[in-house]
This record gives structure tokens, sequence and C-alpha cells, in this order.
């Protein structure tokens, strides 16, 4: 019997995690034409012997021009497909993990070089760059190359790549996605009413902004096996005045629990460069708590959780239902073996790690076969 919060399991749906401790997805821009190399090989099957309750895959784009980066993995296509089969094979034969996946457009905020080299934008003139589309003709800084805005045919066709590729995550089997609905990339673009300027339908109103991010959820939900979650993240504020915040994230969160959402990943930022981020430990929590508090979804927290203790007092409070750990993880990824170890709870490790379970922690591993 586990004695903690955050080694006690939970359900998304139907699916089980052993734990509520849940790998964010994080870029990792090494990607070659939206396919995953070697790296991800590495990358992915050393998370998937952490000991955590669900591993999620990078930011992957829906279609060409949605990748942050000429370095984002895409699922869009035959040849990523398979290039992302042979990464999940690899994976799959060491680790039973849970394999979620992140799904999303970068909008406005695509064409843009890796971090390593600077992350801004790539003109569309340039080398690696192109043309970007958003919900208007607002560009995310006043120095880049302005967006076009969507019509009606554009966004249909991003709406059916983000089914496309929620069929696609079918086919290989993956056991949930997340609709990458934060940290101001398409989505998020089209929930804010800074970065939407539209006048028709999908512009100006609460539900109006809301329209085209709910329409992509019922795709993905439609397109994605009735028995595997479909979760969402948002950021659950701009950190702008004016800008999208709790209060209308409680109502998003309120409609997407209606169409059947499986968890509320809560985030926050990203969407403006006039963002004020009261930057610090549990920063993000109290927006999980407060969506937590307003529907019955269950809600993962995320941002600046690092301590095994924090962690469960999180759980423990009642603020979230599951913790999300990125920059964390890869700075440690047994972090969850080292979490177990603090509680004296148990955690599951390939069998060729076991010899190295510390003596003095004799009860901390359990086998973790593939099948």
């Amino acid at each position: 019997m586990t004695g903690t919060k955050l080694f006690s399991p939970i359900h998304m749906g139907n699916l089980r995690l052993d734990n509520r401790i849940v790998i964010a997805p994080m870029c990792q821009y090494s990607a070659e034409d939206g396919r995953m190399t070697d790296w991800h090989l590495m990358h992915l099957g050393m998370l998937a012997n952490s000991g955590a309750g669900v591993l999620t895959i990078e930011a992957t784009a829906v279609s060409p021009e949605g990748r942050i980066s000429y370095g984002d993995v895409g699922l869009y296509s035959d040849a990523c497909e398979a290039a992302m089969a042979r990464v999940l094979a690899g994976v799959r034969r060491w680790s039973n993990m849970p394999i979620a996946i992140q799904l999303g457009h970068a909008g406005r905020k695509a064409s843009s070089e890796v971090p390593w080299l600077g992350g801004g934008q790539i003109a569309p003139s340039s080398t690696n760059g192109w043309k970007t589309v958003a919900p208007a003709g607002v560009p995310f800084r006043a120095i880049y190359d302005p967006p076009v805005a969507l019509d009606a045919i554009g966004m249909n066709r991003i709406r059916e790549a983000f089914a496309d590729a929620a069929r696609r995550a079918a086919k290989l089997g993956i056991d949930a996605v997340q609709i990458h609905g934060a940290h101001g990339y398409l989505l998020h673009q089209f929930l804010s009413p800074l970065s939407n300027t539209r006048t028709d339908a999908y512009g100006g109103s609460l539900e109006n902004r809301m329209r085209f991010p709910l329409e992509v959820f019922e795709a993905v939900r439609e397109a994605f096996p009735a028995e595997r979650p479909v979760t969402m993240r948002l950021s659950a504020t701009d950190w702008v005045a004016g800008g999208w915040d709790v209060e209308q994230s409680i109502a998003f969160a309120t409609e997407l629990e209606r169409r059947g959402c499986g968890a509320i990943h809560v985030s926050s930022g990203g969407l403006s460069e006039h963002q004020k981020i009261a930057l610090g430990p549990n920063y993000q929590v109290p927006f999980a708590r407060a969506i937590k508090a307003a529907t019955s979804l269950p809600v993962i927290a995320v941002g600046l959780i690092t301590e095994f203790e924090q962690a469960e007092a999180i759980l423990v409070t009642g603020d979230a239902d599951m913790i999300a750990i990125a920059r964390a993880i890869l700075y440690d990824p047994r972090w969850p073996w080292h979490a177990a170890a603090h509680f004296g709870e148990t955690v599951r490790a390939a069998d060729q790690y076991l010899r190295c379970q510390p003596r003095q922690f004799k009860h901390l591993f359990e086998h973790a076969s593939a099948v």
C-alpha cells in the first residue's frame, strides 16, 4: 500500500497511471523535416525508465508550418509517422510506461530558430523560415513578420490536420493525446483577446474566442479512440492586463469537461512579450487549484515543482491531482526513483537496473518488464 498521494494510482479516463508524476512535453528541436531521430530514441528511452506515471512526447506539429522551428517533431506525413514508429518500438521494447503525445500548431510563433541559436523568428525569405498564420495579422513581436490571418479554408485545414495527427497517433498505439492550447501557440492565440482581434464568429466575445479551440478538441476527440483520453494544456493567464485570465480559463475548462476532456494541464504565459510573470516555486499552482475547484476534471499542476515534499504537498492539499515535471527531470532523470526512496515507496525499474538499488532502500524497486 502506498503511503503518499504522489505514489498512489490515478486514472485519466480509462488510462491507469501507477503514480501521479507526469513527464511534461519538452521540445528537443532535434527532428529532421519533422521526423524523429536517434536523439529522440535516446531521450525518450531514458525518460521511459524513470519510474514516472506517464511520459508525454514533446510538442508535435500537425502540419509543417505549425512547427515552432525547423527542428520540431511532426506527425503530418507517412515519413513522420514511420520515424516515430521506429522510436516508439525501441522505447517500448524496454518500458511499459504509458506514452502520451502533445499535438499542437505554433501559429504566429512558428518559423523560429532553435533556442541555443537565439530562438528568434526566421523571416519567410530566409533558410529554414516560412510564412506564419494566426487568428489575426498581429505579430508576436512588432519587429516580426506579420502572420496571415486565417480564413475559413485555413481553419478547416488546421482542424483536419489535428484530427489526422490524432488518427496517426492512434495507429502508433499512443495511450493519450494532449492538445497544446498554451504558451502563446495557435489555440492560445485564438483564446486571448490580445492576439485574437477578429470580428467574425471566432473573435470578440469569450464564446467566440473559445469556438475554434473547442472545435479542434471535438475533432481530435472524434478521431482518437474513445477509450483513450484526450486532454488539454492551457495557459491560465497571459500575465498581461486585459488578456486571457483564470476566470476565462475556468469557463474554457468547463466547456472542455462537457465535451469529454480527460484532464487539464495548467500552465501560464507565452502569449505576449509584455508578460510580467511572478516567478517562483508553485507560481502556477493557484491556477490549477482554481480550475480544480470549478470542475471535476483531473488537474495537472506544473511549473518550478522540483522538490519531493513540495510535490506531495500540492496533491495532499487538493490543489491538483497530478504534478508535471520538465526541466527537473532533464536535470535528474531518476527524479521519481529518488522521490520514491525519500518517501519509502516502491517504483518500477528495468530489470537491468535492479541491482543498483541502494542497500538502505530495500523495497524501492519492483520489476518493470516491458510485456
